[in-house]
């Protein structure tokens, strides 16, 4: 697979960027993967018999297997640093210094590291040493609470908001950000990314719907939350789901034209709220009237903004994706491609997790 729109290396645009990584959960993984994904040379140190299975968040990494705890292993891990661009932890704070690589000792041995650290919580505040996990994180600053149906409790999606998008991806941000600013510089600096940080970010937009006066609150009861009927899922004949966001009016009007309720003449207006029970209603009996893939078909030469709902095992084989191959196949195991996409410096397909020692490591990086 290439995203080649021209004359490329094939190697990605990160080519040359040396990552220590140390193994912890999800998030510093997720963002360790789009470091290497875009061609960095990420190394991933971990503890005698502690990784278990490589799977997709791993991939694109040389493993190196260290004692943090002892002389030796220190040694070796101190040995990277010094040659490393960036370093990516995710301890409680106070972990690496207590171990004997916190951001003053690395900064003694290389001026130029990015020390990335990746918590739920942050390196400072209150809650910095508690334990905690996405649900938590989420919950803390205000993520949760939205989401869900009218009169229900919040229901939390996946571990995407906390762990992925508001952990592993600012985290990647943050690395990027500082390796250019040390461009200018000439020196390294710490990056704390936090969970609770990110998810809050996440939560621009509707801060500024709620300081407009355009979010009234209560779950499930605005615009974008499923409180209006032309923006929520509906189920067909076969239990397969349909996705509808037909915000705006010519694609509402196409939205009509596919469920023939166009000629409806007592049809509530889109933005009647107190007609929405009713649309809801005419468009859930229309809907189950007929299979998911048919309606899918209805509606592909229409510009209504309704998607059938794929599940992760029929994603892969959706035309559009298969004609960007957003998927690759990683050591037997389908899974998402590289993003975004690069012109000149695409990537390539990401390698399996490899092992290799502290002696390979340094020589390759000389």
């Amino acid at each position: 697979m290439s995203f080649d729109r021209g004359a490329s290396s094939g190697r990605g645009p990160l080519h040359g960027v040396r990552v220590v990584e140390l193994a912890g959960l999800a998030p510093a993984p997720f963002g360790c993967m789009i470091l290497a994904d875009l061609g960095a040379d990420v190394v991933l140190v971990d503890r005698p018999g502690g990784t278990g299975p490589a799977g997709p968040l791993q991939r694109g990494r040389r493993l190196v297997t260290l004692d943090l705890k002892s002389d030796e292993g220190r040694a070796g891990l101190l040995g990277l640093i010094a040659k490393a661009d960036v370093l990516v932890e995710g301890y409680r704070p106070g972990v690496a210094e207590r171990l004997g690589f916190g951001p003053a000792e690395c900064e003694k041995i290389n001026l130029r590291l990015v020390y990335a650290r990746m918590t739920g919580w942050g390196q400072d505040g209150p809650l910095a040493r508690a334990a905690g996990h996405d649900i938590d994180y989420i919950a803390i600053s205000g993520a949760l609470e939205p989401l869900g149906r009218p009169g229900e409790r919040p229901h939390a999606p996946i571990n995407l908001l906390g762990d992925f998008a508001g952990g592993g991806m600012l985290l990647a941000v943050g690395i990027l950000s500082a390796l250019l600013e040390r461009a200018g510089s000439g020196r390294g600096q710490v990056v704390d990314a936090a969970m609770v940080d990110g998810s809050s970010l996440l939560m621009t937009f509707l801060h500024g719907f709620l300081a407009d006066g355009r979010w009234p609150g209560g779950r499930g009861r605005n615009v974008l939350d499923g409180g209006a009927p032309f923006y929520d899922t509906y189920e067909a004949s076969d239990g397969g789901y349909l996705a509808v966001g037909s915000l705006e009016p010519q694609f509402y009007a196409a939205l009509l034209k596919g469920l023939e309720l166009d000629a409806e003449a007592d049809l509530p207006g889109q933005f009647d709220v107190k007609g929405w029970p009713e649309l809801r209603r005419r468009f859930t009996e229309r809907f189950r009237t007929r299979t998911r893939d048919e309606w899918a078909a209805i509606f592909a030469p229409l510009d209504a903004c309704v998607s059938p709902v794929l599940s992760l095992t029929e994603a892969p084989a959706h035309p559009h994706n298969r004609a960007r191959n957003a998927f690759v196949e990683v050591d037997g195991v389908t899974q998402p491609a590289p993003a975004p996409r690069f012109a000149r410096t695409p990537p390539g397909i990401p390698a399996p997790l490899r092992s290799a020692t502290v002696p390979e490591i340094l020589t390759s990086w000389t």
